[in-house]
């Protein structure tokens, strides 16, 4: 059966700011020190397991240029732009409707656009495994990530041994999806190992996840298949204009998998990072001997655990220690590390302000 990849890349990433804006995103940017951007290095990750042409990307319509301009042998008929934002289930819904009418069927490995992986060999071996799952029946397979340390910032996976899939080692079932815990609840995750980091990543037939829209989300099922009957005729883009704004925003975890059968997790231990925010650079890049991520014309004197990503000017840092700096032409970030998360406040300020220049 035909695999086909489906790359989520409508994200505005706006924990990156100001490197990140709603014209320029973070999936867009090259934060690895390579040159290459994170889309463009989730699709060439892929290359092993198919062609481009095999590819599709899910986004907005502002960043299509960008889709198409970071990855031009992706057909353009495979760039598929949504007209609202309307979070994961339609999305992927979306997707499985063209690839469907394109394929009849196939499996679909969705994926979003800005995660790093470290081990891409490991990485692919657990997706193989997850293809052959999902063509077994209809098989809904994520892939978790064996956690490391008590993450407050992730829903996790409870997970139990898959007896159903007995000759399939490393397969499992899913007992429950978990929101995202409190230290002390992501300790006892942590300590009970019966708990995955939900990677939002997820293997199953477009045939599959279409019947679980049928079954569990039918007001968008029927607008979906609306779509693909319409897909490729000249009434494609207004009824998908129509239909869009009337699906309703829903996650794929909470309009599909919380409530599905037939629910497997794969863990992952191939150094997997979803690159959320800008702490993630100490985790993408080498750190110096005093635990700083330096990049740009910068000086460090008595700095320490910093991440300081310079731009035109030179950056002196001096008796600094858990800093982030960034500095770009039109804007200059000064945060806390423990105040990463806080950076999407700033926005909502420059929105109250009517700085949308800034954006």
């Amino acid at each position: 059966m035909k695999t086909a990849a489906v790359i989520m890349a409508g994200g505005k990433g706006e924990r990156f700011w100001p490197r990140s804006r709603q014209k320029f995103p973070k999936q867009f940017l090259s934060l690895t020190g390579d040159g290459k951007s994170m889309i463009r290095l989730t699709a060439e990750r892929h290359l092993s397991m198919m062609d481009f042409e095999d590819m599709f990307v899910v986004t907005n319509r502002d960043y299509v240029p960008l889709v198409r301009e970071q990855l031009p042998e992706i057909p353009p008929e495979n760039i598929l732009a949504e007209p609202k934002a309307r979070n994961t289930a339609p999305c992927i819904g979306f997707a499985a409707a063209v690839i469907q009418k394109k394929y009849e069927d196939a499996v679909m490995l969705v994926l979003a656009s800005d995660h790093l992986i470290k081990n891409t060999t490991l990485y692919l071996d657990t997706l193989s495994l997850a293809v052959d799952v999902a063509e077994d029946g209809q098989n809904l397979v994520t892939i978790g990530i064996t956690p490391t340390y008590p993450e407050t910032g992730y829903g996790y996976i409870h997970f139990g041994r898959d007896e159903q899939s007995g000759e399939r080692r490393g397969v499992y079932t899913v007992k429950r999806f978990v929101e995202k815990p409190d230290l002390e609840t992501a300790k006892e995750y942590l300590n009970s190992g019966e708990y995955l980091w939900n990677s939002g990543m997820f293997v199953w037939k477009a045939s599959t996840v279409l019947q679980k829209f049928c079954e569990l989300m039918p007001d968008t099922y029927a607008g979906l298949m609306n779509i693909q009957k319409a897909w490729g005729e000249p009434s494609q883009d207004t009824v998908l204009e129509r239909n869009y704004a009337a699906f309703k925003a829903e996650s794929v975890d909470y309009g599909i998998m919380e409530r599905a059968t037939h629910i497997h997790t794969i863990p992952g231990n191939f150094g997997w990072d979803d690159v959320g925010s800008w702490l993630a650079l100490a985790h993408i890049n080498r750190t110096n001997e005093l635990g700083n991520v330096v990049q740009g014309d910068v000086i460090t004197i008595g700095t320490r655990d910093s991440i300081i990503e310079g731009g035109k000017k030179l950056i002196a840092a001096v008796g600094l220690t858990d800093m982030i700096i960034v500095d770009t032409d039109d804007a200059l970030l000064v945060c806390h590390r423990d105040s990463a998360g806080d950076i999407k406040k700033v926005l909502e300020n420059l929105k109250i302000c009517n700085r949308s220049e800034l954006l």
